[in-house]
This record gives C-alpha cells, structure tokens and sequence, in this order.
C-alpha cells in the first residue's frame, strides 16, 4: 500500500448521488478508509474501488490508498488523506485574485455571541455574511458550481449564464462571470426587494422580474431560455455542486472550529431554502459526531422570507440528511431577531439569520434544548434588508 496524489489517479467513473453518500457516509463513520484503490502502475487508472476514489476526489482528499493488482485491507486515517488541507486559508491574508479572495479566505469566523448566552446555554454563530462577492453563504455554491462548469465545458463554452435567484446566488455566479469575461441573466420572483435587483445590476447581470413569488416557480422557464439562447443553466435548486461544496468545506471548517473552540455543539440551527448547506452539514454532523441534533429553519405557513422557504416547495438534499426537527418563522419574528442580535452583539445580519436565531428562541423557550454549546448558521449581512428592516421600524 501507498498514497499517491490524487492528481495522478484516473477514476472518472460517474456516481448517481446516493452511491456518493453511502460511500462518504462509511468513510465519515470510520474516520478514514479500510481497502485500497487498485491502479495500474503505468497508467495510473484505477482498476477496482473505483467508487471510493471518486467519493474520496469529491470530499477534498489529497491523497489515496493504492495498491497494485490486488487490494489490500488497511486502516487509513481521513487526516493521513490530507481530508482537512482544503481548509488553508492564507497566513496575512494576501491573495493574488479575487477568486482567491473567496476560498483562501476561509473558514468564515465561528463567534460567541456572548450577551445572548446564559443560563448555561451558550450561543454560537457561523458568519457567512464574511464572503467577499454577495456576503453571503451563496459565494460557496456559486463559485464552485461555475468552476464544476468550467471542468466540464471549458471556459470558451460559457460566455452566457442564466439563472434564477433572490439576489445571493446571482450576486455570486455574477462575479465569477466578471471574473472569467462572462455575462449573467438573472430571473428574479416578485418577492425580491429593489435593493437586490440594483445589486444584481450593479454586478452586470441583465436582471429579468417575474411575476412569481419563488425562485424555484422559475427553473423551467429558465431551463427553456437555456436551450433557446445556449446558455449555460448552472441550477442551484438540482446542481449537486451545491450540497457537495458545504460537504468539502463549510462542514469541514466547523469541524475544525469546534475542536479550537474546545466546544462539543448539541445542536446545530440552519435556514433552508435550496437546503444545500443544512443537508451537507446535517449529513456530515450526523456523521462525524454522535448526538448532534440539527435544526431547519423555514417561514411560517402563507408567508415569506427571502432566502428561506418551506421544505414542501421542493428540496433535493433535504430528504438524504437527517434533519431532527423543522421550526416555523413569521417575517415579523425574523426582523425582531435580526434587531435583538444587532441591538446586543453589534451584528447587522440578514433576515434569514434573525429567522434562525428565533427559531433557536424558540427551542429554548420550549425546554427542549439543555445547558451547552449551540451553533446558528447565519447566511448573510443585514444591509441587503434595509427596506424591510426600516418597514418593521416604522410600523412600530
């Protein structure tokens, strides 16, 4: 047996996704890999496991176990992998590009939200309003679902993208389409503020308004635009590079975190809306550590908040993750949450975020959730909601 790069390794064989997370989900269990990926010596394609190597390429590791003509059963632990190297952000923080800027930047700060903890129950918070491009948890998904793009098509095939979105995602594919000399069309619902259209066109996206309330109402009217004009369709809602990206960073970051932090979470609270981030991390969590409850944040019923919707509107990863409890906000509840969080902490976050928070508030008030460390994702900044921050102010 020996690691080798997995640079040097062929293993292009395709993985519908419920081969890829029993696959992860073994390796997550065991804490490492316990058969080798047979290879041929001179070609370096791999000649049995093939499955593994692929799972093993999409979670970050850079190394493999390999042996020649035979496997052979060994112990490999994810740290010898080097599983974690992807989480490598830069020393003093120079970065050479702005597409650096987004991933060398990470992780995103874990913070004690200090004047909101007590009575034994400690609050902290994931800040992905700390990437560059939307200040936003999106910067993840749409930087990686464009670079899956490029290794599949190449560069010269995307120079037209199209997307539907409520101004995060958009915001992220735009800048990687300034980035890569590219132009974005952005189908936006009616629910979407004036503030995240003049965003989208600030970024140079050509921003179409429909009449439909939801970002998913769109995508197969965006599909038939994409094969009309030959565009690129990236689809957040079914582009597997959404759950994928969480699952090789943001969960590992956490990971990461709480071993610094000293902290073992019992729970974890998120947003739902395509249900990327939550699933992966749910899945990881569930995983990893024994214990962990997760949380999933959606509006009330006949209500809406911009960036999260409720599970029956359509979520492909939420139905392969172990989510342990839903919890309902209203639009009211979620702009009181973000006021209380940056009325004590001096954090401006987004809508979303204040409707997780409450959501937490929630759990607690119940008595459901004991003396402990508990981790809220909160996906974005706050100045994006000015117009219905300052609606809620004066409605008194």
């Amino acid at each position: 047996m020996q690691l080798e790069s997995v640079d040097n390794i062929i293993c292009k064989e395709e993985m519908v996704l419920e081969e890829f997370l029993r696959v992860v989900g073994d390796v997550l269990r065991r804490g490492g890999v316990e058969v080798t990926v047979v290879i041929d010596r001179e070609s370096k394609r791999v000649i049995e496991n093939s499955k593994l190597c692929v799972a093993l390429k999409k979670v970050g590791v850079k190394f493999i176990p390999v042996s020649y003509g035979v496997s052979e059963r060994v112990f490999v632990s994810l740290e010898s992998m080097g599983f974690f190297d992807d989480i490598n952000p830069s020393r003093y923080r120079v970065f050479t590009n702005t597409e650096e800027l987004l991933y060398k930047n990470w992780p995103t700060p874990l913070v004690k939200l200090a004047n909101l903890s007590s009575n034994g129950i400690s609050v902290w918070a994931k800040l992905e309003g700390f990437n560059p491009w939307s200040m936003s948890v999106k910067d993840r998904i749409g930087w990686y679902m464009y670079r899956k793009a490029l290794e599949r098509l190449g560069r010269d095939r995307i120079s037209l993208l199209v997307e539907s979105t409520s101004t995060n995602t958009g915001l992220a594919i735009a800048a990687m389409a300034s980035i890569y000399k590219a132009k974005l069309k952005a189908f936006i619902p009616s629910t979407v503020s004036k503030t995240g259209e003049t965003l989208l066109k600030i970024f140079g996206a050509e921003v179409i308004r429909s009449p439909k309330p939801l970002t998913v109402e769109l995508i197969d009217d965006v599909e038939e635009i994409a094969r009309k004009e030959g565009a690129v369709h990236l689809n957040q809602f079914y582009n597997d590079a959404n759950f994928e990206v969480h699952l090789r960073y943001t969960a590992k970051e956490l990971e990461l975190q709480i071993r610094e932090a000293g902290i073992e979470p019992k729970a974890i609270f998120g947003g739902l809306g395509t249900s990327g981030h939550m699933s992966a991390i749910s899945f990881y969590f569930k995983n990893r550590f024994k214990g962990v409850k997760i949380y999933g944040v959606v509006p009330a019923p006949n209500t809406a908040i911009q960036g999260i919707r409720r599970v029956e509107s359509g979520m492909k990863w939420v139905h392969y993750a172990n989510i342990d409890n839903i919890v309902e906000v209203t639009p009211e509840e979620a702009v009181k949450g973000v006021l209380e969080i940056v009325r004590n902490e001096g954090i401006f976050v987004g809508l979303s975020s204040g409707a997780v928070y409450m959501a937490f508030k929630k759990v607690v008030k119940e008595g459901k959730l004991g003396e402990g460390d508990y981790i809220l994702i909160f996906p974005d900044i706050g100045f994006k909601y000015v117009e219905q921050v300052s609606m809620y102010i004066d409605n008194g």
